[in-house]
């Protein structure tokens, strides 16, 4: 499928070459960042957060990264330290890049006053769009393959970037130039595109049942299992007793991340804040409902009860009718006639006869 060796250098400006692997990173950092601006857009937050934001993650990803990957190949470095920090870089660690981003992203939320859970949601898409398109770089320096396959999509390493060490040789001397090896690059690249994608459907499909944080823990699983199951594939790697290092790190991923979804779904748990403008949000965790104003608008606040010891106003006075009630009928007299008014100076006539 990828049957030919490829050059690392794009562009050769003169005595400057401008190496594919920088342009993947670059490319999939602004790609990570388109995704993540619509996403906060969706989500009822303010993108404007992720302009200075994500330089200063990707900066200390990329330490971060740099540093796991130098320790992972350190044969390839303890004879020239100097190729440390000089170009062309071959490759990062993606665990060093996830420690030190993630602690940045952290900081950074904190200084912005943002809450960096519902953050991390927003975020978690992003960093496998990344992944998706930065991995081609591995392919580009012939770096990232597993260990030798008749697969039809096995990829073709020359001579010069082949390794051997204890339990394994797959120089040219041990093995021919045909020879084809498993393309690590493209397994995790597939399954970045693969977890965006359903991370941002989660996101607009299970807003009810999602809890804020959850699709970045959701990412340390899904991405602490690949890499689990990868790390069976290569060899030279950096190990602790034994067992790959990769290996280790990704159990302190994902055994963690599952206990945590667990425990943060368990009946009873608080509701989450809800999004900074929660009447615009279509994407991600709803969190606690926003109890309507009377005037209908969403967050704002009911009046103020009385003060404690405040006397309360007096009800106003009913109005006066504008007539005196109607009295009762008197028995024997005509309903719609008027009574007489009785003179009292008037002649009350002869007295009766007493017998």
């Amino acid at each position: 499928m990828l049957d030919f060796l490829p050059n690392p250098i794009a562009i050769q400006i003169g005595p400057l070459p401008i190496y594919w692997y920088g342009i993947g990173y670059a490319v999939g950092l602004a790609a990570a960042y388109l995704v993540m601006v619509r996403l906060a857009q969706r989500a009822g937050e303010d993108p404007d957060i992720l302009g200075n934001g994500i330089i200063i993650v990707a900066v200390a990803a990329l330490i971060g990264g740099r540093l796991y990957h130098v320790i992972d190949q350190w044969q390839l470095y303890q004879d020239d330290l100097i190729r440390i920090i000089l170009p062309p870089y071959s490759g990062l660690g993606v665990y060093g890049g996830i420690a030190t981003g993630t602690v940045a992203a952290f900081l950074y939320a904190r200084y912005k006053r943002v809450p960096f859970l519902r953050w991390a949601d927003i975020v978690a898409p992003g960093l496998f769009t990344m992944q998706a398109i930065a991995r081609w770089g591995n392919f580009f320096n012939q770096e990232l393959y597993g260990s030798p396959t008749g697969l039809p999509w096995g990829i073709p390493i020359d001579c010069a970037h082949r390794i051997s060490g204890a339990g394994f040789d797959y120089t040219c001397a041990a093995l021919p130039e045909t020879a084809r090896f498993h393309p690590l690059f493209l397994y995790e690249s597939l399954s970045g595109l693969i977890g965006a994608v359903v991370l941002i459907w989660l996101g607009f499909h299970l807003r009810r049942r999602l809890r804020v944080g959850d699709l970045l823990l959701l990412f340390f699983v899904w991405y602490g299992l690949v890499r689990f199951v990868l790390e069976n594939l290569r060899h030279g790697n950096w190990t602790f007793f034994g067992v790959p290092t990769a290996q280790i790190v990704s159990l302190m991923f994902i055994v963690p991340a599952l206990l945590i979804l667990a425990w943060r779904h368990r009946p009873g748990h608080p509701l989450d804040d809800p999004p900074s403008r929660p009447e615009i949000a279509t994407w991600g965790a709803i969190g606690r409902p926003v109890d309507p104003a009377p005037n209908g608008e969403p967050g704002s606040e009911p009046e103020p009860p009385d003060e404690p010891g405040s006397e309360p106003e007096p009800p106003e006075p009913p109005d006066e009718p504008d007539s005196e009630p109607a009295r009762p009928d008197v028995p024997g007299s005509e309903p719609d006639a008027e009574s007489p008014a009785i003179d009292a100076d008037a002649d009350p006539g002869p007295a009766p006869a007493t017998i």
